[in-house]
């Protein structure tokens, strides 16, 4: 009876754990399952897929160690002893064929989604692209718009249901790029340029971060994206053209420093090639 308790109260706190889990996850925004854009619904859709696929495998593990765990305990004497189960061709089947079919079925989405949500490959939509420029550096993020002659700190702004292609390098030690509900992660480093095709399919405020390890200054190393429709982003982009503020090569020089939660700053660009000279200076003898 007391064994009966025991067994009870364990499969009552693996439900509750189950059931905190289920009301956390609900509560709490995971940005990457809650994707506003068509990259980031790809991706989320993949995720979601991969994972419930697992499961079909996991779920049963788990629950049958617990099942024989308890049944072949020291205790039971009722539990036989069968030593020829490994010649049993069913059971053979079952635990090897069923893994074999998953681990299939991954493959091949796995095929079919690198070469779909390859980063470099161009969205396949009829609208003029807006190209942003991206620089890591320590620990902020330098957003050029080389077209517009604008450039930001910490902050990047664009119209939805215009293709972006972001241009991605670092002045500072390597770095990741992503912006979660949007979808992406790429590298950023110092004189090579990786590139990311993201698209916005609403309106928003998002957040983008550094995803990959960089020393003191990573945790605050985040930034705004801001997705507006195009008179508002027109009327954003006019009123930083007329900014104060100057991004020359002696403020780029100021930018380079390290520092940490820089506030977001806005500028007029003064140095068009700003972006490829930053690239050519790790290439020049």
């Amino acid at each position: 009876m007391r064994k009966v308790f025991k067994a009870i109260i364990l499969i009552l706190l693996l439900l509750a754990a189950g059931a905190f889990s289920a009301v956390f996850i609900h509560n709490h925004k995971i940005a990457v399952l809650e994707p506003s854009g068509l990259i980031g619904a790809k991706e989320a859709d993949l995720i979601i897929t991969s994972s419930l696929l697992m499961l079909i495998v996991v779920i049963p593990v788990f629950i049958l160690t617990w099942i024989f765990a308890w049944r072949y305990r020291e205790g039971n004497a009722k539990a036989s002893h069968s030593p020829d189960w490994e010649h049993n061709m069913i059971a053979e089947y079952c635990w090897w064929g069923a893994p074999l079919v998953i681990i299939v079925i991954l493959a091949v989405i796995a095929f079919k989604s690198s070469y779909e949500l390859n980063p470099f490959k161009p969205l396949e939509i009829e609208k003029k692209p807006l190209v942003i420029q991206v620089v890591a550096l320590e620990w902020k993020w330098l957003f050029i718009y080389p077209e517009l002659g604008i450039a930001t700190v910490n902050f990047v702004q664009f119209p939805t249901q215009t293709p972006l292609n972001f241009e991605i390098t670092s002045d500072a030690p390597m770095n990741s790029f992503w912006i979660p509900q949007l979808g992406g992660q790429i590298y950023a480093m110092p004189a090579m340029r990786t590139k990311l095709h993201l698209i916005a399919n609403e309106a928003g405020r998002f957040r983008g971060v550094s995803a990959n390890l960089s020393g003191d200054g990573f945790a605050g190393m985040t930034f705004t994206a801001v997705a507006s429709n195009e008179q508002d982003f027109e009327t954003w982009v006019g009123s930083v053209a007329h900014s104060s503020k100057s991004l020359d090569a002696a403020e780029y020089e100021r930018l380079l420093q390290k520092s940490q939660y820089d506030p977001i700053s806005l500028y007029r660009l003064a140095e068009p090639h700003l972006f490829d000279k930053i690239l050519m200076k790790y290439m020049v003898p």
